[in-house]
């Protein structure tokens, strides 16, 4: 009787090919400030990635249609006073992330539609009543501007994001 010892694999024999440097995104600070949640968030038109920064939270949010070595002195979000934990883009608009950090508040931020020319320091609405550091955000999947936000030992909260600050002109880039 023919017992086979290795089992066959349909994936033995595949192997992944290296990107190019010009095709991949170089020289980002990324964060090490650790929680529970992703340390970037993509849509169909940017990415934004959470970086160390001195002075508070920052990230940053690059065109995914740009790649290869980000400078430096490339133009950030930032306006929380302590570092970023978690950030989550709109479902419904492109244009709009919300940021959570352990400053205890979660802000909502309105992106110019071809990215970031300058920095970005005054978000759309700031979202204050957490006691503890906010952790975790994430936006409702079919409701219109509603964000979910938790905290440190898991306080909920729910708000609503007004349709007056949501639907304000996007900023001049």
């Amino acid at each position: 009787m023919f017992r086979r010892v290795v089992r066959a694999s349909k994936f033995r024999h595949v192997f992944g090919q290296a990107l190019k440097n010009d095709q991949c995104y170089d020289d980002i600070r990324v964060s090490r400030v650790t929680w529970d949640s992703s340390f970037c968030a993509v849509n169909p038109k940017f990415v934004a990635i959470i970086i160390e920064a001195s002075g508070g939270g920052a990230f940053l949010v690059l065109p995914l249609n740009k790649s290869g070595r980000i400078d430096k002195a490339y133009p950030t979000v930032c306006g929380h006073t302590g570092p970023v934990l978690d950030i989550d883009w709109c479902p419904h608009n492109d244009q709009v992330i919300a940021s959570g950090s352990e400053d205890c508040t979660v802000m909502v931020w309105q992106i110019p539609e071809n990215g970031l020319v300058t920095g970005l320091s005054e978000p759309v609405v700031v979202l204050e009543g957490h006691s503890k550091r906010v952790g975790i955000i994430t936006w409702h999947p079919t409701a219109r501007n509603v964000l979910l936000s938790a905290g440190e030992w898991y306080p909920l909260r729910t708000d609503c994001v007004s349709k007056a600050q949501m639907d304000r002109p996007p900023l001049a880039s």
